[in-house]
């Protein structure tokens, strides 16, 4: 009987557990825009985990609209010299986020506003290749931090726009790069401080402060 009972009571809570958290909506959103380049972001938003705080993770990719610094010169000239020549650039970054959500509600009739900040973990990386298999990769991880602001107003059903307005910010971290050059493979590490850092880093295009604006829908469960 008390096996019984015991097991009668797990039931209710554990049910009442279930409908506490399926009342709760659950966000799936897909955006694209901006971002130092031509960017697009996955995310899951929890709005309402208590009261009006949330949790918001992300992860955002973005195609650097400026991979090398063209007036960067490492002893032999100015990148830029070496694009007349025919070398090319590219660059992406790969950007994870974890944030705090705190929803405004609704700031205009049918529009609701959720404020975010939290922190950020940047994988970024940039080529120049002189062709005939001779290039130079950069890459580099940094952690960041980060905030804005997203507005959404339904259209049907469950579906959503959304905006997204923010600015985060990468702090200096360890430079890696690994050259193919006619004499062989070469591969280099530079860390803040070291002498070499400051034209690895003024070569090496990738955010310190950066702006972003997507646009985009968010599917709500």
């Amino acid at each position: 009987m008390k096996k019984l009972l015991a097991l009668s009571a797990f039931t209710v809570f554990a049910t009442a557990g279930a409908q506490t958290l399926n009342t709760q909506p659950f966000e799936l959103g897909l955006t694209g825009g901006y971002a130092s380049g031509l960017s697009g972001e996955v995310f899951v938003h929890a709005p309402f985990i208590a009261g009006p705080f949330g949790v918001k993770a992300g992860v955002a990719f973005t195609r650097a609209a400026d991979a090398i610094n063209d007036e960067s010169d490492l002893g032999a000239g100015p990148f830029s010299g070496y694009k007349q020549a025919g070398a090319t650039e590219s660059g992406s970054h790969l950007v994870v986020s974890l944030d705090g959500t705190y929803s405004l509600g609704e700031v205009a009739p049918g529009l609701d506003a959720t404020l975010y900040a939290g922190g950020r973990y940047g994988m970024f990386r940039a080529t120049e290749d002189y062709g005939s298999g001779l290039n130079t990769t950069y890459t580099s991880n940094a952690f960041g931090i980060g905030a804005g602001l997203m507005a959404s107003y339904p259209l049907s059903g469950n579906i959503s726009l959304v905006g997204d307005l923010g600015v985060d910010h990468f702090f200096d971290a360890t430079i890696s790069s690994n050259t193919n050059a006619a004499n062989g493979p070469r591969s280099d590490t530079f860390a803040p401080g070291d002498p070499s850092y400051a034209s690895i880093d003024n070569r090496f295009v990738r955010p310190g402060t950066n702006f972003k604006a997507r646009v985009g829908f968010k599917f709500i469960f």
